[in-house]
């Protein structure tokens, strides 16, 4: 199953690129072509996420950062990433948030991604014109107790429930749906693909929050509920909400510009020739003027040529990484590139990587693959503090 998931992705991918390369694709193929290969990497960039996740758990070495969590702002995100998954189907989302329900302490990244397995796990099992409701509410006392899950009964709760109208979950099966890699159907003629991480994840992050998860179903064709419980960190707010989900709207780094890099000088470093040559041509179609080094060395000769706006560097290179890089020009005089806005590119995602990135002395953090307003949104934002800052230390 795990070769089958994994490989499956890449068909499509290699397939549309070599017609691509033919150029015999007409301008309606050639958007089809696109947007399958934009989708079936999208799903393998999934799957690979999902198995370091696994990875993590199972070794004990997922961290988590912890902060006040508002949990009706962690649903609509997680909403925002699905919905047009819902809309591809005609899936009715309904959203009822009740604000006085309360913060929970936690992980906030973590929790919307246990929002969001569950709500990806609703849609895909949900057939075409079905309904999937997300509820937020405040129950007193943990009433979900399963063989899997843990209970405290002196606390109170915000309740997170995702319902849907799809293909439920049989009895036989239900005890076993939070286990790794465990499907109802896992024969080769199933209908539904994925590796069966998704839900085992949801469980452990929200043990690993002090919480319960639970699954209910009437049976198969009957739709199926799952509950998540997290102790409730303080009161807040207002009246109950409930709305019917609508798409977002996507906000570009700067509306008002259309070449929001115009002006700026940014320096790529990376040891893989095709990253550099996506690199120089993405930034350079928002404005910017783009030099690229392929090692440190290369790149620190290229600023003591000419100090760059913006340095955008992978980590993983041959002899030396890009923590000696930052750390190299950290140590260079002022005039040189000392105070080099910088970010980090890379494919090393742990969470304790992201720690060492900021202590080594990059400004930010993206990791690979990355959609390309990403990283533009990303250099706007750091030109855009760093020149703060310098008004601010200036003034």
């Amino acid at each position: 199953m795990l070769s089958h998931e994994l490989r499956s992705p890449l068909n499509p991918i290699l397939g549309w690129s070599k017609l691509l390369q033919n150029g015999k694709l007409d301008r309606a193929r050639t958007k089809q072509a696109l947007a399958t290969i934009e989708r079936n990497a999208k799903l393998q960039a999934q799957l690979i996420e999902d198995l370091l996740d696994v990875s993590r758990i199972l070794r004990g070495k997922l961290p988590l950062n912890w902060e006040i969590v508002d949990l009706a702002t962690t649903i609509t995100s997680a909403l925002d990433t699905v919905v047009l998954a819902a809309e591809a189907k005609s899936i009715q989302i309904e959203l009822s948030l009740n604000p006085s329900v309360g913060q929970v302490r936690g992980d906030g990244n973590r929790l919307q991604q246990v929002v969001w397995n569950l709500l990806s796990n609703a849609i895909k099992f949900t057939p075409s014109g079905g309904r999937v409701e997300i509820l937020l509410t405040r129950a007193e006392g943990s009433t979900g107790a399963q063989m899997y899950t843990h209970t405290a009964t002196d606390l109170n709760y915000a309740q997170i429930q995702v319902s849907d109208t799809g293909k439920g979950i049989s009895a036989d099966f239900l005890p076993y749906i939070f286990e790794y890699f465990r499907q109802a159907d896992s024969s080769m003629t199933r209908a539904y693909g994925g590796l069966g991480l998704g839900l085992a994840i949801a469980r452990q992050l929200v043990e690993l929050h002090g919480g319960t998860i639970w699954a209910e179903s009437q049976g198969e064709g009957r739709g199926a509920t799952f509950t998540v419980q997290l102790p409730v960190y303080e009161g807040s707010r207002e009246q109950e909400i409930v709305t019917s989900y609508q798409l977002p709207v996507t906000v570009t780094p700067d509306a008002r510009h259309p070449t929001p890099l115009s002006g700026l000088q940014i320096l790529i470093v990376d040891d893989d020739a095709d990253t550099r040559e996506f690199l120089v041509f993405t930034l350079q179609q928002y404005g910017a003027r783009v030099a690229v080094a392929g090692s440190v060395t290369e790149a620190i000769a290229a600023v003591l040529q000419s100090q760059p706006d913006v340095l955008l560097s992978d980590l993983g290179m041959p002899d030396i990484d890009g923590y000696a890089l930052i750390r190299q020009l950290r140590a260079m005089p002022l005039a040189t590139g000392r105070q080099i806005p910088a970010i980090a590119f890379t494919s090393y995602t742990a969470e304790t990587t992201q720690k060492q990135v900021l202590a080594a002395g990059y400004h930010k953090y993206i990791a690979k693959p990355a959609e390309p307003m990403e990283l533009v949104a990303a250099i706007v934002e750091l030109v855009r503090s760093e020149t703060q800052e310098k008004m601010r230390d200036e003034g």
